[in-house]
């Protein structure tokens, strides 16, 4: 096998086409470091496991759907513990981050990465960061211990605070050489993961014995390559009470119009997981189909013919959906948020003011319209069985590669199989929902809505959606690996 570096990722080449897009590890850039056995070879939890280690050969494939002149493709490092680890226990010096937006399962994340570190490695001091990033160097820490954060899984939020921006590198790592951490956990989005990246490069050109490992965080689940993020399917669970709520609503009045926001900026994964789980949305709106509203086809005849028919309607719309539109008809200025997103408008406001313009002005027909946005309820919330296990496999994954070594990578499940990810692959691009796939059809099918778009649109999505250049087809297709059909 041949290896060589492309892009900060070392990139394996092997027989049949096979790739493996490796993380970085500490052996890299600081030689003959000493090896210490694992200690789960003396945990009694797992004295009954088969198969302790992961074989260092271990790989998971990118791409599960294959035809039989396929190449055997892109390839991750498959996570799990090693025989072998760089850390002695009582040298490690742990801490933990969270930046970005709330979401569902960050305290959860911190609780296992602490219990992790304690009960599999038997590593005692680990630190907090308090208040994101900025954090490391103008906020105060806070020691973690299993008997901290026993409870905290069963909370919203995070217990050591978050904030958007305040990265700057050089402060950053100057205060983990000051405080001898010499593993860094960061939970975030895409920008954080970026911001992972800069410090990982940083400790690397200082030669520090850090390991820096990502937990990919976003409730829109908008990062690439893995399954699924975090408190998404918490999200959609919860997104589905608000919309029934908004059907209550809309089928106890005459002519009854429930409209529900929900969250995604740029992709409306929650949006359409809520819609197909629900079945009582006549109409769901994300940022990844444009949509236009007067005129032959528009959502305006859409709405007159459904509420002909059954008297009421329900329209799901993503936050992100429609902003041209609004752009359009409001004065759009540049502003952004502390990390660079550019701000939005409501969507959902404006387009119901639109509607009870169209139908009181236009069709002089009386409505009933009730406007709900659950997105700041539902990021508040304690993540649901399904994510707190995820959580759980996602922490302990990170902490197994970093006791193992490895660093500059984010944990993530690929095809049902945990991997290390090198940082700039989740960072390249967002995911999103792909409007020329059978899950949108599905949905359309389901709601029985128009999807608004001519060949003209269609055509344009198809050019959108091709993979990039030097990628192999197929790569990670929404339907292929996020659906799971």
């Amino acid at each position: 096998m041949g290896t060589e570096s492309i892009s900060k990722m070392k990139v394996v080449n092997g027989d049949a086409g096979y790739i493996l897009e490796d993380v970085p590890h500490l052996s890299d850039y600081i030689p003959d470091l000493p090896t210490y056995p694992n200690p789960l070879r003396f945990n009694a939890a797992y004295s009954v496991v088969k198969q302790y280690f992961v074989d260092m050969d271990d790989t998971v494939a990118q791409k599960i759907v294959v035809h039989k002149d396929s190449p055997r493709g892109i390839h991750f490092r498959r996570a799990g513990p090693r025989q072998k680890v760089y850390f002695n226990s009582d040298e490690v010096h742990a801490c933990i981050v969270t930046c970005g937006g709330l979401c569902p399962g960050l305290n959860t994340v911190i609780r296992e990465i602490v219990c992790g570190l304690c009960h599999m490695y038997g590593v005692n001091k680990v630190l907090g960061i308090e208040g994101g990033y900025r954090g490391f160097y103008s906020r105060n820490t806070v020691p973690l211990t299993p008997k901290v954060v026993n409870d905290i899984h069963k909370r919203g939020g995070t217990i050591i605070g978050t904030s958007r921006g305040g990265h700057d590198t050089s402060k950053i790592v100057d205060s983990i050489q000051d405080r001898g951490i010499n593993q860094v956990y960061i939970i975030g989005g895409d920008g954080t993961q970026k911001g992972a990246a800069a410090i990982y490069e940083e400790i690397r050109r200082r030669g520090l014995k850090v390991v820096v490992a990502g937990i990919p965080k976003t409730i829109d689940n908008d990062i690439p390559v893995i399954d699924k993020s975090f408190g998404f399917d918490t999200a959609v669970e919860e997104a589905q009470r608000a919309i029934n709520a908004a059907h209550v609503e809309a089928g106890s009045a005459e002519n009854g119009i429930g409209v529900v926001k929900l969250m995604g900026r740029y992709s409306g994964f929650i949006a359409m997981y809520a819609t197909l789980a629900s079945r009582d949305v006549d109409c769901c709106l994300i940022p990844e189909s444009p949509f236009y509203l007067e005129g032959k086809g528009g959502l305006f005849e859409f709405m007159e013919k459904r509420l002909k028919e059954n008297g009421h309607m329900v329209i799901v719309i993503a936050e992100g959906a429609g902003q041209e539109l609004l752009s359009e008809s409001l004065q759009s200025g540049d502003q952004k948020d502390a990390s660079g997103n550019k701000l939005l408008r409501d969507v959902g406001l404006w387009i119901s003011h639109q509607i009870k313009h169209h139908f009181s002005k236009v069709r002089k027909v009386d409505i009933t319209l009730k406007y709900i946005d659950p997105t700041y309820m539902i990021r508040a919330i304690p993540s649901n069985a399904s994510d707190n296990v995820y959580c759980t496999l996602l922490a302990q994954s990170a902490v197994h590669g970093a006791m193992a070594g490895y660093t500059g990578f984010t944990s993530g499940l690929v095809n049902g199989r945990h991997t290390y990810i090198p940082f700039n692959r989740v960072t390249e691009r967002q995911n999103k929902v792909v409007i020329t796939d059978r899950m949108w059809a599905r949905l359309l099918s389901s709601t029985n809505q128009p999807s608004f778009l001519g060949p003209k649109e269609i055509l344009e999505a198809e050019k959108e959606e091709l993979p990039p250049t030097g990628l192999l087809s197929g790569e990670n297709s929404q339907d292929e690996v996020k659906t799971g059909s």
